[in-house]
């Protein structure tokens, strides 16, 4: 049972504070996965950061997101899924005014880990408290416009944040979070209703799992960003630990008595394969909007406001086909929407490939349609497939799982595809070695993209957007 007392209509008032609150809240936390883009340049110059301890402003968040997502959405079904919700926003709120006051880029990368450990807390409350709170009946919609809100707030951090740097400087990327924060602490405590998987309560946690997965993710990564200047002997040792957590995760899950995961969620077709489909696509957005903007400002001359602005076709295409898109999934099924959309995104990601010294908008727009078109195809069926897979009592960790995979995508490619590329060190301060790299990763981008929607296409066959019951879904 999903443990809430009253259920939610979207139409009431009620229903749009609380849709409010969750949706502002998770595009807080995904804006700031995006919105520091922009400013990497001007970080770098102002605070003497190499392009490894850049690398670390991006991945300090998305490491913490990523490894503890899993553990956010468990206590969230737990302890209340309102309450974890809250107290992730207010830890965000505080670790945002410690990044705009920061110094060195240690401080920096410190205080984004201490940003990444509240959204971990929050993101996956979002998701969990719509599939918990709202009627049934209501809950496509409401997932629409998360998912759609929620992917204009990552298309729109490079426009934010380059308007931001441009007039104000760096730190008011993340000072701007104190007044939004408080915004979203008010209306959840006004509007929002407890719930929390009631079948849970009163029985252990699993600590060992959850150390486990931030091991696992953490070494990985840690392995992947420093591979170019650490020791191979070390490489090796970090490597074999994280592989080794990741094995003992799978074990240890399948063993526990109130486990972090409940594998048998993986039994399901559906959402192991839109899981699947979810780590390469969101691999390949993590790298686009990361290498897009520094290429736009390194090899074209633009500036950070210039380059921000990139994101704004697919705000706009986010803005008005997402709830569109919601539907079609939901009379169609998910399968054609997550198939064609990532293989538009691959087109798009190809079309960019002239993006370099000379590069005009004209230049640049047909790339950014496109994928912008293929994006807003795939966001909201592929949220609204992942939570419609697991029962009810299941959503904060249903949720905790889409979310981590998908950081873990993100993370993993943006940790790993500048070296497999050949970008190091001050290169992003080059415009030849930039560009070289810039387009090799597209080549790569559009290879992930393309299959993301192979996987779909097979994985997702048979497939309708109708949320099962508890009842008939694997426990």
């Amino acid at each position: 049972m999903a443990g809430v007392t009253e259920l939610l209509a979207r139409d009431e008032t009620r229903g749009r504070l609380t849709l409010t609150a969750v949706t502002l809240g998770s595009g807080i936390a995904i804006l700031d996965g995006s919105v520091v883009n922009v400013a990497l340049r001007t970080i770098g110059t102002e605070l003497d950061a190499s392009l490894e301890q850049l690398q670390w402003v991006i991945n300090g968040y998305m490491l913490a997101l990523a490894s503890l997502v899993l553990v956010g959405g468990a206590l969230g079904d737990r302890l209340g899924r309102r309450r974890v919700y809250l107290v992730g926003m207010v830890w965000f709120l505080v670790a945002s005014a410690l990044c705009a006051v920061a110094q060195t880029p240690g401080q920096l990368v410190g205080t984004r880990v201490l940003q990444g450990i509240g959204a971990a807390l929050l993101t996956p409350g979002g998701l969990a408290i719509i599939q918990s709170a709202f009627r049934r009946e209501d809950r496509a919609a409401a997932i629409g416009t998360w998912a759609g809100l929620s992917g204009i707030a990552a298309a729109i951090g490079p426009f934010v944040g380059g308007w931001l740097v441009d007039n104000g400087g760096w730190r008011w990327i993340f000072g701007i979070n104190v007044p939004l924060c408080l915004a979203v602490i008010a209306l959840t405590l006004y509007a929002t209703p407890e719930s929390r998987d009631t079948e849970a309560t009163g029985r252990g946690f699993d600590v060992l799992g959850a150390a486990l997965t931030v091991l696992a993710l953490g070494g990985l990564t840690y392995a992947l960003t420093a591979s170019a200047t650490m020791s191979r002997p070390l490489l090796v040792a970090v490597s074999v630990v994280a592989v080794v957590a990741a094995v003992g995760f799978v074990v240890v899950e399948s063993r526990a008595h109130t486990p972090l995961v409940q594998l048998s969620l993986f039994g399901d077709r559906v959402f192991s394969a839109a899981n699947a489909m979810t780590f390469v696509v969101y691999g390949a957005l993590g790298v686009v909007f990361f290498i897009l903007v520094l290429q736009l400002q390194v090899s074209a001359g633009w500036s950070a406001l210039s380059a921000g602005l990139t994101g704004l076709p697919v705000t706009i295409a986010l803005m008005f086909l997402s709830s569109r898109a919601s539907q079609l999934a939901e009379r169609i099924g998910p399968r054609i929407p997550m198939s064609v959309g990532p293989v538009v995104c691959a087109v798009g990601a190809l079309l960019l490939l002239p993006a370099g010294r000379g590069a005009t908008w004209w230049t640049v727009l047909p790339g950014l349609v496109v994928f912008a078109l293929g994006l807003a195809l795939l966001v909201s069926p592929l949220t609204s497939t992942v939570l419609a897979a697991a029962p009810d009592r299941y959503a904060g960790v249903a949720s905790g799982v889409n979310n981590a995979v998908a950081r873990a995508g993100s993370l993993l490619a943006v940790a790993a595809l500048p070296a497999i590329v050949g970008l190091s060190g001050d290169d992003y301060q080059q415009a030849a070695a930039m560009t070289s790299g810039f387009r090799a990763a597209m080549v790569v981008c559009a290879v992930l993209l393309t299959t993301g929607g192979v996987v779909s296409w097979f994985g997702l066959a048979g497939t309708s957007q109708t949320a099962p019951d508890d009842e008939t879904v694997r426990a």
